[in-house]
């Protein structure tokens, strides 16, 4: 639910490559048609949010939460834990500490972690689609960014495992955390791509907001929240809708929403 951005599997605050990239536009990854004009053919990069939206960890950190609490004489709620879905730590953990939990940011974020850590450990539980999706992104050339709420101790394991993803950015190598726009913002810095040509996908109101206010194009993903996004922002109920054509279309501006009919 909540990870400098940095290199897989280490805490340098750099992409992949040892150098930093020429800044590149969706223009730059354009075909000249038959009128010479230009046509985007894909998208400058992906930008993906973890929790819910790659994979399904929201019960893990729903569960350990109502440990927590319980455990200090508490109560938490599935309400209070929707509440949550992509806070950053600090602001969970002031809400934990709330209903009693009497344990400092630290010791409540090494508790969690703990717990969603031992969870995923077991197996990654992808998201319908998900892993499709990074796969044939990655086989088609789109640099794939990994820009989570959560501490780099869960994503940099979950990328390293993956091998898919360029750059990692997580929650606690931020000055800002989401909803702040800095997350997405540094991953299109650390891609070397202008973010108006990024499509970034967020299933929490937290991650939306921050995408959206990077200038990137965002898809909302109805996970565990039914989100009420902005204009200009697609939508889906499910990733198992998105391959790369569809994602070509969001980066060159078209919205679509892709939810289940209601």
């Amino acid at each position: 639910m909540w990870a400098c951005p940095g290199r897989l599997g280490g805490p340098s605050a750099r992409p992949l490559t040892h150098q930093e990239p020429a800044l590149s536009t969706l223009a730059d990854r354009a075909e000249p048609t038959a009128d010479g004009t230009r046509e985007a053919v894909l998208p400058a990069a992906v930008l993906w949010d973890m929790d819910g939206t790659l994979i399904d960890t929201e019960p893990y950190w729903m569960a350990a939460e109502v440990e927590l609490v319980e455990a200090h004489g508490g109560v938490w709620t599935r309400q209070d834990a929707v509440a949550m879905i992509g806070s950053s730590m600090a602001v969970a953990a002031a809400q934990l500490q709330a209903r009693g939990v009497r344990l400092t940011v630290e010791e409540i974020a090494h508790a969690l972690n703990s717990a969603v850590g031992a969870a995923v450990a077991a197996g990654i539980p992808w998201q319908p689609g998900a892993f499709e999706a990074v796969r044939a992104l990655h086989a088609a050339g789109v640099p794939q960014a990994l820009v989570t709420s959560s501490f780099e101790v869960l994503a940099a394991p979950f990328a390293a495992a993956v091998g898919l993803f360029d750059v990692v950015v997580s929650g606690d190598t931020v000055a800002r955390p989401k909803p702040d726009p800095e997350p997405y913002l540094t991953a299109a810095r650390l891609l070397g791509v202008d973010v108006a040509g990024c499509v970034a996908f967020e299933d929490s109101r937290s991650g939306l907001a921050s995408a959206v206010a990077s200038g990137a194009r965002v898809v909302a993903v109805d996970s565990h929240v039914v989100l009420d996004p902005p204009a200009g922002v697609s939508r889906t109920s499910s990733l198992d809708r998105m391959d790369v054509g569809v994602i070509t279309r969001i980066a060159a501006g078209e919205t679509l929403d892709l939810r289940d009919p209601a």
